[in-house]
């Protein structure tokens, strides 16, 4: 397995790539109302794209909160780029760009379903279940080194 490429998106062409990998995965495969899909968080954010080859996969955004704190949010992976360590590399370059944005710690939002593949990470989940986008989530942190 080749190791995906992950870049920051800069101009047009890779800002089309992540909104149209995150239709694909939320609003189209899990029924995410486009209105709550895109957000004034878009506008502000720092995206990374994963690439197989010249081929964007995958996607995920940071948002610097303040006071240190950083949001992973929004990450996604095209089926045929699922289980092949895509989102893993994706999460690892969040932290990267995390530190050298001078950030302390990563929170994150995560779907139930998907907690394991976070605490592999080291993210550690904290809180009660909640609703989002009508889909069950935890909060979640990893303090970075």
């Amino acid at each position: 397995m080749s190791k995906p490429q992950i870049l920051r998106a800069r101009g047009e062409r890779d800002r089309a790539a992540v909104f149209v990998i995150r239709g694909a995965v939320f609003v189209a495969e899990q029924r995410v109302p486009i209105a709550e899909e895109w957000d004034e968080r878009d506008t502000t954010a720092e995206f990374l794209l994963a690439k197989e080859g010249d081929v964007p996969v995958g996607t995920v955004r940071l948002v610097d909160q303040g006071e240190g704190v950083g949001l992973l949010g929004r990450m996604a992976v095209l089926p045929e780029g699922r289980g092949k360590g895509i989102g893993a590399a994706l999460v690892r370059a969040v932290g990267d760009l995390a530190r050298e944005m001078g950030l302390k710690r990563v929170e994150l939002h995560a779907q139930t379903h998907a907690l394991g593949f976070y605490e592999r990470l080291g993210y550690v989940a904290h809180g009660p279940e909640f609703l989002d986008a009508g889909i069950p989530h935890r909060h979640m942190e990893h303090e970075l080194s």
